[in-house]
C-alpha cells in the first residue's frame, strides 16, 4: 500500500510537470537515482525542481518522511543532494523508504526559497 501525502500538490501550476503518481505501479515503485543538474537545464525544468523542493519544504520541512506517492522523476532530480536517505539500509524502490531534506543543502541549492 502507497501513502498518499494529502495536501501535497499535483504538479507544478501551469505545468504538466508532476509532483505526484495516483496510483501504484502493479511491478513496484520506480527505484531512486541521483541524476545530475547541468548548469544547461532548461528555465522550466529549473523552476519545476524548485516548486517541487518548495513544496516538499511546506509540507514536511526537517522532518523525516514516507517516499509514498511522490513522483521518483521528480524526487531523483533532488536525491542525494537535497533530498537524502533517512534510514539505513535504504531501498530505493520502495513506497515506504523514509527520506529527509538536507536543509543546509537546499538552502545552498535554492536559496528563493528559504529567503
Amino acid at each position: 500500500m502507497m501513502e498518499k501525502h494529502r495536501g501535497f500538490p499535483g504538479r507544478l501550476t501551469g505545468t504538466d510537470y508532476q509532483f505526484v503518481i495516483r496510483h501504484a505501479h502493479k511491478d513496484g515503485a520506480t527505484k531512486l537515482v541521483a541524476r545530475e543538474r547541468y548548469a544547461d537545464r532548461r528555465p522550466a525544468d529549473r523552476k519545476a525542481d524548485a516548486g517541487f523542493m518548495l513544496a516538499l519544504w511546506q509540507h514536511f520541512g526537517e522532518e523525516p518522511f514516507v517516499r509514498g506517492n511522490l513522483d521518483a522523476g521528480r524526487l531523483s532530480w533532488l536525491f542525494g543532494r537535497e533530498v537524502v536517505a533517512a534510514e539505513d539500509p535504504f531501498d530505493p524502490e520502495s513506497y515506504d523508504a523514509l527520506l529527509r531534506i538536507d536543509a543546509a543543502r537546499a538552502q545552498m541549492s535554492f536559496p528563493e526559497i528559504f529567503a
